[in-house]
Parts: C-alpha cells; sequence; structure tokens
C-alpha cells in the first residue's frame, strides 16, 4: 500500500470517528501527496518525505510564534497536527547516532577544522536526508569541528 492510499484509508477512518483534529492534519498531508503527483520532482518516498517534514517544521515553527504571543490554543492545534504528521514520517535518528554518523563523514571528507563545515554539511545533508533534522547537524558539525 502506497502512501496516497494509506492517507486515503487514514481520513475515512477519521471521518468515522469524528475525530476534527487528526482529520485535518491527514487533508494537510493528502495536500503535499496532490502537489507532489503534479510537480516535475514527482511522487517518490523522498519527496513525500521531504515535504512532510517542511510541512512538520511550519507547524513547530507556528506553534513558538503562537506560544510567545501567549495563543497556547493555537499553538496547542499546530502541535496536534505535527504530531500527526510525524507518524507519516521515516524514524529520526537520536543525537549519538547523528553524532557517530558525523564522526564518519568528517573523516571520509578530511575535515580538521571549522572552515570545512561546508564540505561536512553537504555530505551530511546527502547521507543523513530524511533521518536528521539539519538544525541538529548542523549544532553537532560546529561541536565537533569547533
Amino acid at each position: 500500500m502506497n502512501i496516497e492510499e494509506k492517507i486515503n484509508g487514514e481520513i475515512k477512518t477519521a471521518m468515522l470517528a469524528k475525530d476534527a483534529k487528526k482529520l485535518e492534519a491527514l487533508r494537510a498531508i493528502k495536500s503535499v501527496i496532490l502537489l507532489l503527483k503534479t510537480s516535475p520532482e514527482g511522487l517518490t518516498e523522498d519527496s513525500v518525505a521531504k515535504a512532510l517534514q517542511k510541512e512538520v517544521k511550519k507547524r513547530k515553527e507556528s506553534a513558538d510564534i503562537y506560544t510567545s504571543q501567549s495563543r497556547a490554543d493555537l499553538a496547542e492545534v499546530e502541535m496536534t497536527q505535527a504530531a500527526v504528521i510525524e507518524e507519516y514520517l521515516p524514524k529520526q535518528m537520536g543525537e549519538e547516532e547523528v553524532k557517530a554518523e558525523l564522526i564518519k563523514i568528517i573523516a571520509s571528507v578530511g575535515a580538521t577544522s571549522a572552515a570545512d563545515m561546508g564540505k561536512v554539511m553537504g555530505a551530511a545533508s546527502k547521507a543523513l536526508a530524511g533521518k536528521a533534522d539539519n538544525k541538529l547537524v548542523s549544532v553537532l558539525v560546529k561541536q565537533l569541528l569547533g
């Protein structure tokens, strides 16, 4: 079963259960999938993962803004949607796993100082795409090279 069929089934289930919060997030995922189907990139697992990660990131950033503006009600909606979308993403690597991968990448590209961060980030972005948050990767690379 591909992701589109899975989401359609989940939408039906959420409608029958009258779970409005989950339904809203699932419809957002369906919207992303429909946009990908018409894009030049096409509907692939990688493109879906990247798009869903962007959606999660947008919702978390919105929740942070709402929280800073003392709008906990709106922040809760965004975080709920982010949690639902995250269920359809591949499992993210932990900090220790990312650090171990980065040590291997640093050794393979021959990086020795912070000046080599661009080379390391380029290789790490490709190797850890969809598996780790780029912000975490960036922070860890700075620590390791610093």
